[in-house]
């Protein structure tokens, strides 16, 4: 599984203009990615992962917060295309994006995973042609990627 976490002060996910999910304050957006070989446990670890990934300021200044920590939030986004091939060409492939049924299932596990570790979690609709805003905090983005 990959991920693009996205430190942001807000974020809104709307689908044909209505909002689907959204935060305001402190929080993550977060891209999700998933690939042909991943797994439940893969997406157990991921969500641990960004629940307990270091990526807000302390007192002193230095990135020592987790969202968990802060008390943040999360939007939780489908992105196939984190997993495109622009290794050949103009046009990328998406042979490494997993089949919709699957990611479907294992984005779902994260949000799962994520809600029981306690987190407020809003989603994106998987499929959905989505317009994301956000503003991003710092700015700070990272990516995580996740397997076996």
């Amino acid at each position: 599984m990959r991920a693009l976490v996205q430190r942001a002060i807000d974020t809104t996910v709307r689908v044909d203009g209505t909002i689907v999910g959204a935060y305001e304050g402190l929080g993550l957006c977060v891209l999700l990615g998933v690939t042909h070989s991943d797994t439940k446990p893969i997406a157990t670890k991921l969500a641990q992962k960004i629940w307990h990934l270091r990526c807000f300021e302390d007192d002193s200044h230095n990135t020592n917060l987790s969202v968990a920590e802060v008390g943040g939030q999360i939007c939780l986004i489908s992105q196939f295309t984190l997993f495109a091939d622009t290794s050949r060409g103009r046009r990328p492939s998406w042979t490494d994006a997993a089949a919709p049924e699957v990611a479907k299932l294992l984005i779902k596990a994260v949000e799962t995973e994520l809600r029981s570790l306690g987190a407020t979690v809003s989603c994106g609709v998987f499929g959905a042609n989505m317009k994301v805003s956000l503003t991003n905090d710092g700015p700070m983005t990272l990516i995580l990627d996740v397997d076996s």
